[in-house]
């Protein structure tokens, strides 16, 4: 792989400090690589259970370089889920961190390196893998459904390669982890710094907790990264007056940023010096598709921007025909070397070839200005018709943020059923709510209703867990 052509050049650099005070570099990456493809070598499928830790780092790039067939899972993945996952697509290892060992029905330890161990299974029925296969990552929002996506190293570095350059990245960057590892927007930001050499700052602690902020400014973080809930979440606890004087690049992703906290955040990097730099991107394209300059953060505040260098959108109508004239909403699709191989529902799946050839239709809505920049309005299945007309439950979603900044929603519905699920609790908020969606959008109230959650149910990369709002509801109730 690309990622790791100047390796050497890099020995003796820091790969990657964490928030216990160790530290490892490059060249002892390649003896940990080294002794990972001796206990597990070959093309092989491991599961790595991820935290944002020294040895989760060390197990994926050692995965990637020796081309053993890491898929990636959340250590704190429910056991039943994983053995499913486990019977599902048979693989001959898992890595884990020790206190995970437990939750493995059939392994055995035959390595461990620091916190985390390497269990062989006993596995007659290993699948056999694609020879261009290199990763498997879950699709997004997942909640133990067995459908993945399949990623090549092309796609790897193809994306790396991009990301480094639209962001400028060079060797003295140094981003903290606000994601998780199995995320492929946290993937990203990983490979990206990887490919030019720079050292990761790892912490297990979140962006409430004050250890994050006192290992940010020791360690001199000089980017970080969040999706749309990172952001309300960063706002709501006086981001904007903290004292981070090494910070120069903030990064968004996984999701729409409401257009007045795109643009705050923009005045903010304006005020103070700093890059924001909006993206777009899914799991089935590697990581990234589009990107907002920074510089064009105020006068495109609310777009995602344009295709990332080596990429290219256009927009399909219902009918699949290419729309030209600017301000005309349809399909957003992509072209890229980054477009990943396809999908995988069971073990069989893992030998198929590349079936998108490059271009992945993403199922979102979207329309381009006259200067070219892109606007995502919602999702393709995301619609219901209320008094038949087409309502875009993305569109509300998006409307109620933006009126209401500190609160949080997310609709479902049928049709001529609207549900608005929000964490707003004060007497009467249903009804103040639907007086404002009434006035903007014309829907009536006895085609709506809101619903109070104590929190909007979400998944560990910030994106709404539709199905479990009801539940959420009831409890409260």
């Amino acid at each position: 792989m690309r990622l790791f052509d100047k390796e050497k050049l890099y020995a003796d650099r820091v790969l990657a400090m964490d928030d216990k005070g160790r530290s490892v570099t490059y060249g002892q990456f390649n003896d940990f690589s080294g002794e990972l493809y001796g206990k597990a070598g070959g093309k092989k499928l491991i599961f790595i259970l991820c935290e944002n830790t020294v040895e989760s780092l060390l197990g994926y790039l050692g995965c990637l370089k020796t081309g053993i067939v890491p898929l990636m899972l959340d250590s704190h993945i429910h056991p039943s889920l994983l053995n499913s996952l486990i019977r599902e697509y048979h693989p001959e290892f898992l890595y884990v961190p020790e206190a995970c060992t437990a939750k493995i029905e059939d392994g055995e330890m035959i390595w461990q390196y620091g916190g985390y161990c390497l269990c062989k299974r006993n596995e007659k029925l290993p699948p056999s893998l694609f020879f261009q296969l290199s990763l498997l990552l879950t699709t997004s929002g997942s909640t133990g459904s067995p459908k993945l996506v399949r990623q090549s190293s092309e796609n790897i570095d193809a994306n790396a390669q991009s990301i480094v350059s639209y962001l400028e990245i060079n060797e003295n960057e140094r981003p903290i982890t606000t994601l998780p590892m199995n995320y492929t927007y946290g993937l990203s930001i990983i490979n990206s710094h990887v490919l030019m050499g720079c050292t990761l700052l790892l912490t297990t602690s979140g962006v409430l907790e004050p250890p994050f902020w006192e290992f940010a400014r020791k360690r001199k973080a000089s980017s970080l990264g969040g999706v749309p809930y990172t952001y309300q979440i960063l706002k709501r606890i006086g981001f904007m007056d903290m004292d981070l004087p090494d910070l120069k690049t903030m990064t968004q992703a996984g999701g729409k940023l409401p257009p007045g906290l795109h643009k705050e955040f923009a005045l903010y990097a304006e005020r103070t010096n700093r890059k924001l730099i909006v993206m777009y991107g899914q799991t089935e394209a590697t990581a990234r598709m589009g990107y907002l300059p920074a510089s064009k953060s105020l006068e495109k505040c609310g777009s995602m921007g344009f295709a990332i260098p080596g990429g290219r959108f256009w927009l399909e109508d219902e009918q699949g025909s290419e729309i030209t004239k600017p301000d005309v909403s349809g399909e957003l699709v992509y072209q890229g070397k980054n477009v990943a191989l396809g999908y995988a529902c069971g073990k069989d799946d893992l030998i198929k070839p590349d079936e998108w050839k490059g271009v992945l239709h993403t199922g979102d809505i979207a329309s381009r200005d006259i200067d070219g920049y892109y606007y995502i309005t919602g999702r393709k299945k995301r619609f219901i018709k209320v008094s038949g007309s087409r309502v875009n439950l993305d569109e509300v979603e998006h409307l109620l943020k933006e009126q209401y900044e500190e609160i949080d929603f997310a609709c479902v519905g049928s049709d001529d059923k609207l549900v608005i699920f929000t964490d707003y609790l004060i007497p009467d908020a249903g009804g103040e709510i639907l007086d404002y969606l009434y006035r903007v959008t014309g829907i009536r109230s006895r085609a709506a209703s809101v619903r109070c959650v104590d929190q909007i149910p979400k998944n560990e990369s910030g994106k709404t867990l539709y199905k479990e709002l009801e539940t959420a509801a009831n409890n409260r109730e």
